[in-house]
């Protein structure tokens, strides 16, 4: 018997604070498992009304499933948040796309009924888990030239698409890294991100600290001193440490409702989700991943990207953003719908929890912004994919 699908809601998001992959970081000495269950008891605590045993899913993403990321992310979180032993969970991996992509399956099982309420985010520990740490590729990639040995350095994979677009310029991506940066530096000032961040108690060398701020941002980057940096992909190269994202630890989720839960429990949503949709690139170029699969997201939702009022795109690489813009007509290298309060080259990247901190920019910057209806979050992805949603603001 056919059955309508039902809408989803974002209710909620929020993350810890990101912090910079190395023995100095401020996770360092932090697990991966416990900033999960900072990030889930964050979020029961933020919407106590949500009863804890009408949870129906816990979903998270890591890269790299591995020690402290490992063992069913989803169903080992559950226990150590103190959450019901009848809440059930799993583990996704998509890389870069991780949190977006447990976020597309909650959102799936809430459509068909098989559930009303799902926690998904994602983590990643890069300074205990650097990427790629226990994978063994298959000789066949490079044996038989499936791929090109670049597919698998993704900092080679940006210098691929500078190839591909010889018109994008290292100053043209040098000046969109700033801007990220001055977005952000202005974001935080205001305290855009106040929302959406909490704070967490950690263990160092030094004792307990309270970690209430990213690591990674620089507000004191100018354009001058991005000139000269070393490109440790190719000699001569585009990329440098300052037009790409960093090395981070950090976890980000959100809590997904049903309209039936938003009626039974008085939740307040921020945004509907309208469409998600996935695509594949050649490995070689996956930062173009982002193109295809918003050019699917539109047509499945029978949308133009002039309705999209504001754009969260992962900033995992300058020329990754900029080929965006370009394929898609925006105003290069600074349009006003992109990232309003900056990305990831500004605030981190911890791979697969990147995802989730593009919805709960997404789901407040609407809340600022009522007048808005659509927004998009979309990521680029290793091995050459693209991820892309589209949501609608309901605090018009």
């Amino acid at each position: 018997m056919a059955r309508e699908l039902q809408e989803v809601y974002l209710i909620d998001a929020c993350r810890v604070p990101f912090g910079k992959a190395r023995p100095d970081g401020a996770y360092a000495q932090t697990r991966a498992d416990d900033m999960v269950v900072k990030v889930i008891r964050s979020l029961l605590e933020r919407n106590p009304q949500i009863p804890k045993d009408r949870i129906d899913d816990n979903i998270w993403a890591a890269s790299t499933q591995w020690g402290d990321q490992g063992l069913t992310l989803g169903r080992t979180t559950v226990v150590l948040s103190g959450l019901p032993v009848s809440v059930p969970g799993c583990s996704v991996d998509r890389m870069c796309a991780g949190a977006l992509t447990s976020a597309c399956f909650g959102a799936s099982e809430i459509q068909v009924g098989a559930a009303d309420i799902v926690i998904a985010g994602g983590v990643e520990h890069m300074f205990r888990h650097p990427m790629g740490q226990g994978a063994d590729p298959n000789p066949r990639f490079l044996a038989e030239r499936l791929v090109d040995q670049s597919a698998l350095n993704m900092g080679m994979t940006a210098e691929n698409l500078h190839d591909l677009y010889p018109d994008i310029t290292k100053d043209m991506c040098d000046e969109y890294a700033y801007l990220s940066q001055m977005k952000a530096k202005k974001a935080l000032e205001e305290g855009k991100l106040a929302k959406m961040i909490v704070p967490m108690t950690v263990w160092t060398g030094n004792g307990w600290k309270v970690v209430d701020k990213d690591e990674q941002p620089r507000p004191d980057t100018t354009l001058e001193g991005m000139k000269n940096l070393r490109t440790p992909f190719r000699v001569k190269g585009r990329v440098t440490a300052a037009n790409a994202s960093g090395l981070n630890d950090g976890a980000a989720g959100v809590i997904l409702a049903s309209e039936k839960a938003v009626n039974e429990f008085g939740l307040k949503p921020k945004m509907r989700l309208v469409q998600y949709a996935f695509a594949g690139v050649k490995p070689e170029i996956m930062g173009l991943g982002p193109v295809p699969a918003t050019k699917k997201v539109l047509e499945k939702a029978g949308l133009k990207f002039d309705d999209l009022d504001v754009i969260e795109l992962n900033e995992a690489f300058a020329v990754q953003c900029v080929v965006f813009m370009k394929e898609f007509g925006m105003k290069l290298v600074d349009d006003p719908r992109l990232n309003p309060w900056g990305g990831a080259i500004a605030y981190g990247h911890p791979l697969a929890s990147s995802g989730a901190r593009l919805l709960a920019h997404l789901a407040f910057w609407f809340e600022e912004h009522p007048e808005a209806k659509y927004g998009l979050a979309t990521l680029c992805v290793g091995l050459g994919q693209g991820g892309s949603m589209i949501w609608e603001n309901v605090q018009r």
